[in-house]
């Protein structure tokens, strides 16, 4: 399938259209960002690394039931994907405290909730992506009732069945950050990406850091803490 025009450059994915309509191509760059992109950089293998781990989960999840836009590997940092008419609205997945969940609420990192935390949150660079409610999202169209009430069951079910997966490799999924998007036949379906930059991963008994944190909080060796991840759960590189 042939790449045409960019559609959108986002801080480290560009989208492109193809020769045909309903699908797009997606390329992960080795750009990184923190702070709302006011610190960035090219690490190497980075693109690779998220294109290939995103493509695993993804592959993970549709054996479970679950829709993903992804479509097959093209290059080391491409992916053919589905169209989708996106929704604007993140699901955020939390099983320990960290983060600005901390922050916002004053509590100690690492903390085990009860049960999972699921938090909305518009997706709005411009405003820093604040945390919006069902009634917002009803109100201001962004997403039908079905739609979130689907949004947040896929995402439950999501973090059940990826703790397992991670947790038999021997790495907790902290939280996680989920986009969701309509296809051309009016699927809801898991779109974006999964990978070590959307989601917090820590050794089960070390609790290092194998996630965008390690950039975050300048730990260094941010793309060998990504292969490590990816090794681990058996993801080819």
């Amino acid at each position: 399938m042939e790449k045409n025009t960019e559609l959108y450059r986002g801080k480290a994915k560009t989208v492109f259209t193809t020769d045909d309509p309903e699908y797009y191509i997606m390329r992960f760059r080795d750009d990184t960002s923190a702070l709302d992109g006011k610190i960035t950089r090219q690490l190497e293998r980075k693109g690779r690394t998220n294109n290939h781990f995103s493509f695993f989960i993804m592959r993970s999840l549709e054996r479970s039931g679950i829709s993903t836009h992804c479509v097959k590997l093209v290059s080391d940092d491409e992916c053919l994907v589905k169209k989708l008419k996106m929704i604007p609205v993140e699901c955020v997945v939390r099983n320990l405290a960290a983060g600005s969940i901390c922050r916002r609420l004053g509590i100690k990192e690492g903390l085990r909730f009860k049960k999972p935390v699921l938090e909305l949150f518009l997706k709005n660079d411009e405003l820093h992506d604040p945390m919006v409610n069902e009634s917002y999202a009803q109100a201001f169209g962004w997403a039908t009732s079905d739609e979130l009430e689907s949004m947040k069951t896929q995402s439950l079910r999501i973090n059940e069945i990826l703790s397992d997966l991670f947790a038999k490799a021997g790495l907790t999924l902290v939280d996680f950050k989920l986009e969701f998007g309509v296809d051309t036949r009016g699927n809801l379906t898991l779109g974006d990406e999964f990978s070590p930059d959307c989601c917090r991963l820590w050794d089960t008994k070390t609790m290092e850091r194998f996630d965008k944190d390690r950039f975050r909080q300048n730990l260094g060796h941010v793309v060998d803490g990504y292969e490590e991840a990816a090794r681990r759960i058996g993801c080819p590189l």
